[in-house]
């Protein structure tokens, strides 16, 4: 891919710029100071658009599992809620063409800081909060990059793991009735931890698409919801499923405060 060639490896609380050919992001990078990165862990940032300040929210995440940040910037300018959060799947109520999907950049940018850091490798590790977790729901659920560990915090919306439901909240009208079974089965499989701050229950910025809202009042009853669908597909279709829900305890919706707790830390362990 264009720009992935190696480079120098970026130091503590560096920022690069990603060319990936058709697009470009400022990514910014943090490489943890106690002991030599042995992976990537790609996060990405709530409605404020501050990736800078999520990289610095996810560094006690990088020192204690050893691995490097690399934050991508989704600007409002290219990425509004459609392209950033619903994951360019549909707007205005119609499902879009596979061709216009941002879910694919996740996976990408990946490559690109694997690629110039020399370590094509490492393995990854994903975690979105917030309008990043709504991206990051989307990811999965339609592009299900190769991943240790997908984590998802405190998202005002979900990936319903439903045929039925139409996209971005399920997968009804993205795909083929064939391709769309293929989809949910591998999104069920994927290692997924959904981190819901057991605090979590205001209504701020909170969804009100009635997709969402059939997911519960708030953030945390929406994760419970999602979680015992995804029990129930599962068994339903006798396929593995990779799930965990861990309920953050004292966190409200608060990236840094999620980030810092020992039940995030025990989620992104390798």
């Amino acid at each position: 891919m264009a720009g992935a060639g190696r480079a120098e490896p970026a130091p503590a609380g560096d920022s690069a710029v990603a060319d990936l050919g058709d697009l470009s992001f400022e990514v910014f990078i943090f490489r943890p100071t106690r002991c030599a990165p042995t992976g990537l862990l790609v996060v990405f940032h709530g409605l404020g658009r501050d990736a800078a300040a999520y990289r610095d929210a996810a560094v006690p995440l990088a020192e204690a599992h050893c691995l490097m940040v690399a934050a991508p910037l989704f600007d409002a300018a290219r990425f509004p809620a459609w392209r950033y959060q619903r994951g360019g799947l549909a707007r205005g109520g119609r499902v879009l063409p596979q061709a216009v999907w941002t879910v694919g950049f996740a996976s990408r940018i990946a490559d690109w800081a694997r690629a110039r850091e020399g370590r094509p490798d490492w393995p990854v590790a994903y975690l979105g909060h917030s309008a990043g977790a709504q991206y990051l729901s989307r990811v999965a659920a339609f592009a299900a990059p190769p991943a240790r560990r997908i984590a998802i915090a405190d998202p005002s919306s979900w990936v319903s793991p439903s045929l039925e439901t139409e996209a971005p909240y399920g997968f009804g009208g993205a795909l083929p009735p064939a391709e769309a079974e293929a989809a949910l089965r591998r999104y069920l499989a994927l290692p997924i931890v959904l981190l819901a701050g057991a605090k979590d229950t205001g209504a701020r910025n909170l969804s009100r698409a009635p997709e969402a809202e059939r997911q519960g009042a708030n953030r945390l009853e929406r994760a419970r919801t999602i979680f015992a669908e995804g029990q129930a597909a599962a068994q339903a279709r006798g396929v593995p499923f990779g799930w965990r829900l861990v309920v953050v305890p004292g966190v409200a919706h608060s990236a840094r405060r999620n980030f810092a707790t020992p039940e995030t830390r025990a989620a992104l362990a390798p």
